[in-house]
């Protein structure tokens, strides 16, 4: 397995582990799911910022996703940065995750980022225990922030931070 930054020919494989990710998860907190074309136009706006979206592959098989982007839009907030990671339903469990996860780090940390955030679902105990155990930590419990499903959702906010906590910058 290696990860390697997407192209346009992993756009089919990222669409359906997006999917299947909203159709069968609270991973997304969507209903509607992505054409080919929506998925690329994202993946060409997250490069276009200069931000990576990775694939983890065995031979030609891509076997899950990760990308960041802008935490908020506003210049207070350029130094931190939200994650997300997919992996395909075949491939769970097998610590692909925590392997983008460390490589989306890596990144971030290259592009001079200070924080990293995750934004999960509360029902989703995989994903807070791989995120604690790549060192980030919970910073907010939200109750019913969100719906899908015919339910409510708590959102839970990690974060790790890249550097030195309140390491100085020269802004």
């Amino acid at each position: 397995m290696i990860i390697r930054p997407a192209t346009e020919q992993d756009i089919p494989a990222i669409t359906a582990i997006f999917n299947e990710a909203v159709a069968n998860s609270n991973a997304i907190w969507t209903e509607k799911q992505d054409s080919e074309a929506e998925r690329l136009a994202w993946m060409q706006a997250r490069l276009a910022l200069g931000y990576p979206v990775l694939v983890a592959v065995e031979g030609a098989t891509v076997l899950g996703y990760g990308t960041f982007g802008d935490f908020r839009a506003f210049p207070g907030y350029r130094y931190s940065v939200e994650h997300s990671v997919y992996i395909h339903a075949d491939h769970r469990g097998r610590g692909l995750g925590r392997v983008i996860v460390d490589e989306l780090v890596s990144a971030a940390v290259a592009l001079g980022k200070h924080v990293m955030i995750a934004g999960i679902d509360g029902g989703n105990p995989a994903s807070l225990r791989l995120h604690a155990q790549a060192g980030f930590v919970e910073v907010a419990r939200m109750p019913e922030v969100g719906r899908k499903f015919g339910r409510w959702l708590d959102l839970i906010f990690m974060q790790r931070v890249l550097d030195a906590p309140g390491a100085a910058r020269a802004d």
